[in-house]
């Protein structure tokens, strides 16, 4: 497997890591604290309501999975080093930026949806810091979505 292939993988792991730990803030939201052993709760309230630590735990999962996905994908289907190397600043980008966007989001009355205040919201730096990344990425995943459907409709998608 060739080394941008791998470094995806290892980015969309540590994504999905970080996913996986917001688990932890869902638990401690939905239950109002942490329970040390069975029946044991040390009350506390945790910042954020718990469906933002759900959009959290769910949206970290699958976007490390969507840059692992595409680590496979530039491994498979043996990609000329150029397109591999701009999917690959594109997704491993993508995967922090919404990473970004929704611990922002968690923090963030605005839901990190605009730069400013909106009608869910004041907005903070925390939803500015995870609004502005999420939105160039965003378009960023797009383009790369152009780039892989014209490689896979191309001469050379065919004999891959």
């Amino acid at each position: 497997m060739n080394s941008l292939a791998r470094k995806m993988i290892g980015h969309g792991a540590i994504v999905l890591f970080i996913g996986l730990a917001a688990g932890f803030g869902l638990v401690m939201s939905l239950i109002g604290g942490f329970e040390v052993y069975p029946g044991s709760i040390i009350n506390f309230d945790i910042p954020g309501d718990s469906r933002a630590w759900a959009r959290t735990h769910i949206g970290g999962i699958t976007n490390g999975m969507l840059v692992i996905l595409f680590g496979l994908f530039v491994h498979v289907a043996q990609l000329p080093n150029r397109p591999a190397s701009q999917l690959y600043w594109m997704l491993v980008g993508t995967g922090y930026a919404n990473t970004a966007f929704y611990w922002g989001g968690l923090f963030s009355p605005s839901r990190a949806l605009t730069v400013g205040d909106n009608r869910l919201g004041e907005s903070n730096i925390l939803g500015v810091l995870g609004f502005v990344p999420a939105f160039i990425f965003a378009v960023v995943l797009m383009v790369a979505m152009i780039i892989v459907a014209r490689w896979a409709f191309s001469k050379q998608g065919e004999n891959a």
